[in-house]
């Protein structure tokens, strides 16, 4: 046993049982793991970064592929993240895994990141897709969007907050919705729209594939958001890799077709002309009805996602919050709701005061990309390297799931999170600065924090 692995028992026994803040009880299905994969997915950005892709891109051919290959690279990542939660089941997740790999400071910064820049600015984006389209309907002042946006924080941050099975109850009706939607879409431009004219390729950047992988990796996000569920399913080791694998093979399937059927429909150059491809798809299908009814689905989407953002994310806060005495109340687990209540209410917070911030912000969603992108490929290439790493220093560790082709995939893995961590770098401006600082501010709290491993939640 490494230094590492031993550490909790000592800690835990300074302070007494861990079943002092609680722990989590598996009681999760794969329905439950499918829905939240697929809804957290499946968001609202696939009804907008087709038309990003379409601009940067010089051939029809060439975005597809885009789309066929970032469904490719998220299963081979997934395949990676399938290992590390069968050797590691764990509410915390990749911050348990890079804590595993590389100590608590690492892992305290990565939990600070999720908690600041990448979950957190997630709900208030996602919030902000609907609170916009909300304003549209019924406007109620100046700062109708900020308000409607504070209105789901608050109420789905509520619905898990009252426990778990409300949250994943939710979320299983949404992705149905949302699922089912995106299927209309492809319908209406496979099945009852004529193709349009061949048409030339709009101006594209050069070079651009860095680029539209941002965009399309982007639209793939939050497939790893499903191993923050490992302790709370039953036999996870076995089963949690298969279903995040059977989730984005179906996404991936959802996303190809529904580019095909944009492309059929408005061709590249009327994408990448498009504020709202699917509305027209659905506008040149159904007429008024049809455009109002996919507006409908774009808000269904960004609940699901925003949803399942809140599930996940609160997980790892509480995590996070064991390892820092003066952080421990957010890390109590309430096992009557079998939820993290106190991280959720943390969440909700910072969520809300992003939302505040949203409201002096012209492209809410471009800054979002621009925050998050190079916070989040950052630690995903250290999560792949941590495979490495536990792979070395733990070998004699139990592992149900190991990655085909090791190391083959799981270098693809590491090499793709490099890529996109220069590409989101060198294509984005001031957003990503601010990030990168919000990231530092960590490093100060890392400092005054002293975080520690705490009690164990698996």
């Amino acid at each position: 046993m490494n230094r590492e692995a031993a550490q909790p028992l000592a800690h835990a026994a300074s302070r007494g049982p861990t079943a002092s803040l609680g722990a989590p009880r598996k009681i999760l299905k794969d329905r439950d793991v499918l829905a939240l994969t697929v809804g957290i997915v499946v968001g609202a950005g696939i009804f907008r970064t087709p038309a990003l892709v379409a601009q940067v891109s010089s051939s029809e051919a060439m975005m597809i592929g885009a789309w066929v290959a970032g469904g490719l690279l998220s299963i081979i990542g997934a395949l990676c993240y399938a290992e590390l939660a069968a050797a590691y089941p764990h509410v915390g997740g990749d911050y348990y895994f890079l804590r595993r790999a590389y100590g608590v400071r690492t892992a305290f910064l990565y939990g600070w990141a999720r908690f600041s820049v990448i979950q957190t600015g997630s709900i208030a984006l996602l919030s902000y897709v609907v609170g916009d389209y909300a304003a549209a309907m019924l406007p109620i002042g100046p700062q109708s969007s900020a308000i409607y946006a504070a209105a789901v924080v608050i109420a789905i941050s509520g619905a898990n907050w009252i426990g778990v099975r409300v949250g994943t109850t939710a979320q299983a009706w949404l992705t149905v919705i949302e699922v089912l939607g995106l299927v209309l879409v492809i319908a209406a431009g496979l099945l009852l729209l004529p193709a349009v004219e061949s048409q030339p390729a709009p101006a594209s950047e050069g070079g651009a594939l860095g680029l539209i992988m941002v965009f399309v990796l982007l639209t793939y996000g939050g497939w790893n958001e499903a191993v923050y569920l490992s302790a709370e399913v039953e036999n996870a080791p076995r089963r949690l890799g298969r279903l995040m694998v059977i989730s984005l093979g179906l996404v991936t399937i959802l996303y190809v077709l529904a580019n095909v059927a944009f492309l059929k429909v408005l061709g590249l150059s009327g994408m990448a002309q498009s504020d709202a491809i699917a509305a027209e798809v659905m506008r040149r299908a159904f007429g008024a009805p049809g455009a109002a009814m996919i507006s409908l689905v774009i808000v269904v989407a960004a609940l699901t996602s925003a949803n399942a953002t809140v599930i996940t994310g609160a997980r790892s806060i509480c995590a996070l919050a064991r390892s820092a005495p003066a952080l421990r109340w957010a890390g109590r687990w309430q096992g009557d709701r079998d939820t993290p209540g106190n991280a959720i209410l943390a969440q909700a917070a910072m969520a809300l005061a992003l939302v505040v911030a949203g409201a002096f912000s012209r492209d809410g969603f471009r800054l979002a990309v621009e925050y998050t992108a190079p916070v989040f490929w950052a630690f995903l290439f250290l999560v792949g390297l941590g495979l490495f790493v536990l792979r070395w220093r733990e070998p004699d560790r139990a592992r149900p799931f190991r990655v085909p082709l090791y190391p083959v995939l799981p270098a693809v893995f590491c090499c793709t999170s490099l890529y996109l961590l220069y590409s989101s770098l060198a294509y984005t401006a001031a957003g990503a600065l601010v990030g990168v600082a919000v990231l530092a501010l960590g490093g100060l709290f890392l400092w005054f924090l002293k975080p520690q491993v705490g009690e164990e939640l698996d």
